[in-house]
Parts: C-alpha cells; sequence; structure tokens
C-alpha cells in the first residue's frame, strides 16, 4: 500500500518516528507543501490507500474523498478533526483513526503569547536589532490582574494554574462549567460570558469549536471587553469573528491579540491579519513540540500496523 503524509511543513514526520516496521508492506511519502485545489489534492492522491493528515491543515470533504477511490484509512494527528468528514468517509468505507496528544504545549504557548504582548516583546526586540533603540515601552503587570478563561479544560487549566501562580485572580465560564469544577482549577465561576469579558484584563479562548461556540466572540461580546484587556486564541479562530476583532485592534476597542489559529492556513500575504495592530499572529505552533510529533506519528505508525492486520484502532465516528 502507499501512504502519503499530507502537510509535513517542517519535513520532520518520518524522522521523529520509526517506521521502519512497515517497510515491508507500505511505502510512505511526505509532502512538504500545502494545495487548496481540490484538482491539485486529487491529482496528487488519487494512487493512494492511506492518507495521514496533521490536524487541520488540509480538510478532507465529502466531495474530495468521493473522488480518491483508492482511499481506504486517514489518520489523523489527535482525536479529533473537525476538517474531515467522518461520517462520508464512513459511508464509503474509509477508516478513519486518530492519535493521542499532550495539553501541555498549546498551555505553555498561551503563555508564550500572553508575556509577549503583556511586555512588549516583539518590539523591544525588534527596537533593540533594528534601530538600537533602548526600553521604548512599559509592560503591564500581570500580578494582581484577572485572567479570565473561556473554557477551562485540559488545556484551561493548566493555564488556571499558571495565572494562579503568577498572582492574578483566575476566574472561568463555558457553557457548561460548574463551580465545582472551576473551583478545583482554582478558578472562580463567572454566571455569564459577558460578565467574564467585563470583569478580565486578559481573555483566553480554551473550547472546542462545535455549533455552540462557532462564532461565540463577536462584535457585541467584543465591545463587552475592557479598553485594555487581552485577547488570547490558542484554541480555534472561528470561535472568533475575525472581521470583529480586526475592527477592534484597529479603533483600540481592545488593547490587543495574541492569536495561534485563523480562518484560513497558511495565512495568505495579503490577510489583513498581518498588517493589524497590537497583534502577535503565531503560525499554530500550540501543538508543534518534539515530544508531541514523536507521539503523533509513533502512533500513526501504530494505526497503520494495526489496519493492515485488519484490527483497526482509535477509530474515529
Amino acid at each position: 500500500m502507499r501512504c502519503a503524509v499530507l502537510d509535513d511543513y517542517q519535513n520532520v514526520a518520518v524522522s521523529t518516528a520509526d517506521w521502519t516496521s512497515l517497510q515491508a508492506t507500505i511505502s510512505v511519502d511526505p509532502f512538504h507543501d500545502h494545495l487548496e485545489s481540490e484538482n491539485e489534492l486529487v491529482s496528487r492522491l488519487y494512487p493512494y490507500e492511506i492518507l495521514v493528515v496533521m490536524r487541520e491543515r488540509t480538510p478532507l470533504r465529502k466531495s474530495l474523498l468521493e473522488r480518491l477511490p483508492s482511499l481506504r484509512l486517514i489518520v489523523t494527528t489527535g482525536m479529533r478533526n473537525a476538517s474531515i468528514d467522518v461520517a462520508a468517509a464512513n459511508q464509503l468505507g474509509i477508516v478513519v483513526c486518530g492519535t493521542s496528544g499532550h495539553s501541555e504545549p498549546p498551555a505553555e504557548l498561551t503563555w508564550a503569547l500572553i508575556l509577549a504582548l503583556s511586555r512588549h516583546i516583539v518590539e523591544e526586540v525588534s527596537s533593540v536589532r533594528n534601530n538600537g533603540l533602548w526600553q521604548t515601552s512599559l509592560g503591564v503587570d500581570l500580578y494582581g490582574k484577572c485572567l479570565g478563561l473561556i473554557g477551562l479544560g485540559k488545556i484551561g487549566n493548566r493555564v488556571a494554574r499558571v495565572g494562579a501562580a503568577f498572582g492574578m485572580e483566575v476566574v472561568a465560564w463555558s457553557p457548561h462549567l460548574t463551580e465545582s469544577r472551576a473551583s478545583e482549577a482554582g478558578a472562580s465561576l463567572m454566571e455569564s460570558l459577558e460578565a467574564l469579558l467585563a470583569t478580565s484584563d486578559i481573555v483566553s479562548i480554551h473550547l472546542v469549536l462545535g455549533e455552540g461556540t462557532y462564532g461565540l466572540l463577536g462584535r457585541h461580546e467584543l465591545n463587552q471587553m475592557r479598553s485594555t484587556a487581552l485577547l488570547i486564541n490558542t484554541s480555534r479562530a472561528a470561535i472568533v469573528d475575525q472581521q470583529a476583532l480586526i475592527e477592534a485592534l484597529q479603533m483600540g476597542t481592545i488593547a490587543g491579540a495574541g492569536l495561534d489559529v485563523f480562518d484560513h492556513e497558511p495565512l495568505a500575504k495579503d490577510d489583513p491579519i498581518r498588517s493589524t495592530p497590537n497583534l502577535i499572529a503565531t503560525p499554530h505552533l500550540g501543538y508543534v513540540t518534539e515530544r508531541n510529533y514523536s507521539t503523533f506519528f509513533e502512533q500513526v505508525i501504530e494505526d497503520i500496523a494495526a489496519f493492515a492486520t485488519g484490527t483497526p484502532i482509535r477509530l474515529l465516528s
């Protein structure tokens, strides 16, 4: 069988795990570029029985899957991938499997963005390197400030505990969050999203994208935030109305934003995100660490091997 590994941007899919156990029966072709066109994807992927996809980099919609008659197995990193039409795959007889991952890396990146924004790290580094300027801004203290978490799952929980270590007041809200769960993470439960937004100096999003969270933060919600507040999104781009956020930053409705997720990835050269003031954009780095990649691809190999023996594991449905 032939296996295509899609969107291997860093050229590490083969080197972060030992693929030799599959060599006798499966040939592996990693691709390091990103294709947008469905026709281009069909042309490239038509001969392959197995596709390995990294998170949501390349959508696998029904229209594409129907044009890949050889495809028998899709393996995605993570146990959830909103860009794969799993129902369509199942209807077409295509098995879909996933892998586990680690919650520490996105929590760590969340704090990298918070610290970079609050201490103007990007601007200060640029000033030193390019202009020779010294101390051009005043940082914002985290101690004593209010950290508002929208979502308090594994990642949100880790972010909450770091916030407490910085001496911040931590509050949280999500549609189904209970007071006892919030208390376990050292956070106070807010009665509504609006109350959290109005109270928090830093708002960080840690929700799963779904019907109830799509477009959760629009113009109305952003207007509820403090003009000095920062918004962090390392979760899913569609939770925030991107155009409304751009306008809020341009108008000074909020003080800044740190984004690791975007409506279209990679960002186009003319995407307004690139020139929006007071915004730090990282290229979806939340899960991109050595340990996560090793776990991803080791389990990808396990999934393929199990499928080859007729006993697929980590099935998605």
